[in-house]
């Protein structure tokens, strides 16, 4: 493929202060003093903890205080084996006791639920809880290993039990409340869990969503299950004629203790069971490890996000999504986590950057969708609110085109870094990311996560700059999935990053490294477009179509015609605009120019809705394979499935 320049503006750099100020900057000190080296900027750093990959897992566990025990060296055995290799093998830690650990006065978690409640949870309280439900999974028999599971809101009800559920040695996964019966069925059936936690609904665009029926059928479909929790938020009366429910406010006050005995864990002992999206069949369970998860989300929050004591934390999330997961990590540094549920846009556009400005967070997380969508409507943030705490805007869920950095430093905060994101559930964490030492440039994710040695391959699995190719990961690294559930001889693990490079982690994104050593992603590469031969990102249609006025956004797939592929660009229209034939030329030309005349679709259909996954992402593949006539095996993995009926049997792909 033929090389071109890939190079930036710099919209924002980090002021001396705040680079010294640094979580990041404090831990290059101790590093350099500790083996005696002159290590002055990120790029050093992150090559000195690729090539002394022990000394630096050894370091990140020395510089925050991780509670355990290292064990005997080696610190990594083997070194580099994808999969196989062990952190700290000989070692010992808890996750949930490094949450809990010392004695930190004020809020650990604020909760809020649209317009309808707010809610803090002091340190004590939280630790008072969490040690209530440990001691009542014990007295229900849960031991080690054994599976319990949340069909919740993101409230804190889900990360105290999951903390008891860690403190324990036992397994937790979630699932949030607008998913379907078959759904939570496809996930937690799989992984036959004793224990449930739930709740009677959830609030939604200002509208209550009663989940009781569905609950009910949950339960009686699985079999494993021995208590039911309920933790109501709607405080709607709920009858549920089985000795299996219990209310949340009975086990604080049955089950009652202050004290909590953690079991101490092997590092590689299991703390999450995650899933996949599920969008081509059931699901696929990934199993992660307590040691892994702590290790690497101490650097992305403590490093890469400069969490530290008293941060004020917020992701938009749910508990069916890995951010979630992420996000419960700030508890880690002692920072105060902030929850939010319900729609980011009732009752109005603003109503997250009320929740910002209100509550000073330090860092704010959303998904690229969200800023895309603000951008649309116009929004200007930066003249109604100071913002004046706010230090970190993150996005991932798919890439942040180039427009909508523009968009945040126009419209939303001029001094703020724009951390960029990539990586996903399969690693519950990132391979690329931001940092509070490097600058922010258009279009770019600025680099590399520490620890994590990132390469572009090109077709030869050749190492490339300013060319597009596979993302993939050269060196073991603490959160590498221990094992997918059920998957006896590892195959489909296997299958699913180590198939095309051995000993080599191919994530499936199609990307470029600049000529800064930042990154540009230009889609998943099972969904790049191959017309001609020639390979296509769908993410650089995308970015040209999010330009035009007239669109809400669109979906790209490649369908496979007369021997070749042609692209096929289905758009959402904004009300009172219709696809005519103007506005299809128009779509072509910006194609045309803005990307290439490769890039231009031969068809573009309207729609009234496109299909997406739990977590927001447009759910390409599934579409792919509708207009091929393939069935989809697997769509309660869609929050609005109902929609793919209008991409079937479509006229005008057949001609």
């Amino acid at each position: 493929m033929e090389k071109e320049i890939l190079s930036n503006p710099i919209l924002w750099s980090p002021s001396d202060e705040r680079i010294k100020s640094s979580q990041m900057f404090k831990f290059i000190q101790n590093i350099n003093e500790k083996y005696n080296l002159n290590l002055d900027s990120f790029s050093e750093l992150h090559n000195w903890s690729i090539e002394n990959k022990s000394d630096f897992w050894s370091s990140v566990w020395d510089f925050f205080a991780i509670l355990g025990s290292k064990g005997s060296e080696p610190y990594i055995e083997p070194i580099n084996q994808m999969p196989g290799s062990k952190f700290f093998p000989n070692g010992s830690v808890n996750y949930a006791e490094n949450m809990l650990s010392g004695n930190v006065s004020g809020t650990a978690i604020v909760f809020k639920s649209e317009d309808k409640i707010r809610r803090e949870v002091s340190w004590k309280q939280l630790k008072s809880q969490v040690a209530t439900l440990a001691n009542f999974l014990k007295k229900e028999g849960v031991v080690k290993g054994d599976r319990v599971v949340a069909y919740m809101p993101n409230m804190p009800e889900t990360v105290i039990m999951m903390l008891a559920t860690s403190s324990i040695g036992g397994i937790f996964s979630s699932a949030s409340p607008d998913f379907g019966v078959d759904g939570v069925l496809d996930r937690f059936g799989q992984i036959e869990p004793k224990i449930l936690l739930t709740t009677d609904g959830y609030w939604y665009n200002g509208k209550e969503v009663n989940i009781t029926n569905k609950v009910s059928d949950v339960v009686k479909s699985l079999p494993s299950l021995q208590k039911v929790v309920i933790a109501p938020l709607l405080g709607n009366k709920i009858e549920f004629n089985d000795d299996k429910f219990i209310n949340y406010k009975a086990v604080q006050e049955k089950y009652f203790s202050q004290d909590i005995l953690f079991e101490p864990l092997c590092l590689d002992d299991p703390l999450y069971i995650m899933f996949s999206s599920g969008t081509t069949g059931k699901p696929k369970c990934i199993v992660h490890s307590n040691g892994g998860i702590l290790l690497k989300h101490l650097v992305e929050m403590g490093l890469h996000s400069n969490a530290r004591k008293k941060s004020r934390v917020f992701y938009f999330t749910t508990c069916g999504w890995m951010m979630w997961n992420w996000l419960v990590s700030g508890l880690l540094l002692k920072s105060t986590i902030y929850l939010y549920d319900g729609s980011p846009f009732f009752p109005n556009a603003e109503i997250l950057w009320d929740y910002v400005d209100g509550e000073k967070i330090n860092f704010m997380g959303v998904s690229a969708k969200y800023i895309d969508a603000l951008s649309k409507e116009n929004i200007n943030i930066i003249k109604k609110y100071e913002l004046s705490d706010l230090e970190i805007i993150g996005s991932t869920g798919s890439p942040l085109v180039h427009e909508s950095f523009d968009y945040i430093y126009n419209n939303v905060k001029k001094d703020v870094s724009v951390a960029s994101l990539s990586g996903g559930t399969d690693i519950v964490g990132c391979f690329i990311g931001g940092n509070p030492m490097s600058v922010v440039r258009r279009g770019e994710i600025q680099g590399p996560i520490l620890g994590m040695d990132v390469h572009v391959y090109n077709e030869n699995g050749e190492s490339v700059k300013n060319e597009k190719g596979e993302l993939v990961c050269s060196q073991s690294f603490p959160t590498m999935p221990l094992y997918f559930w059920n998957d006896v001889k590892n195959e489909k693990y296997h299958d699913a990053y180590f198939s095309k490079y051995r000993n080599v982690w191919c994530h499936g994104d199609y990307i470029a490294k600049t000529e800064n050593d930042g990154f540009i992603i230009f889609g998943r590469s099972d969904a790049t477009l191959n017309p001609g031969g020639v390979r296509i990102g769908t993410a650089e249609i995308y970015r040209q179509v999010e330009q035009i006025e007239e669109i809400l956004e669109g979906l790209v797939v490649g369908q496979i015609w007369k021997g070749d592929t042609r692209v096929v660009l289905f758009v959402r229209l904004k009300p009172k605009y219709d696809l005519t034939q103007d506005l299809i030329t128009k779509i072509k030309t910006k194609i045309k120019t803005g990307a290439s005349p490769r890039h231009v679709p031969s068809k573009i259909i309207v729609v009234n809705d496109i299909p997406r996954t739990k977590s927001g992402k447009i759910a390409e593949l599934a579409v792919r394979d509708l207009i091929h006539n393939k069935k989809i095996n697997n769509k309660t993995a869609l929050s609005n499935p109902e929609c793919l009926e209008e991409y079937k049997n479509i006229e005008e792909l057949s001609v």
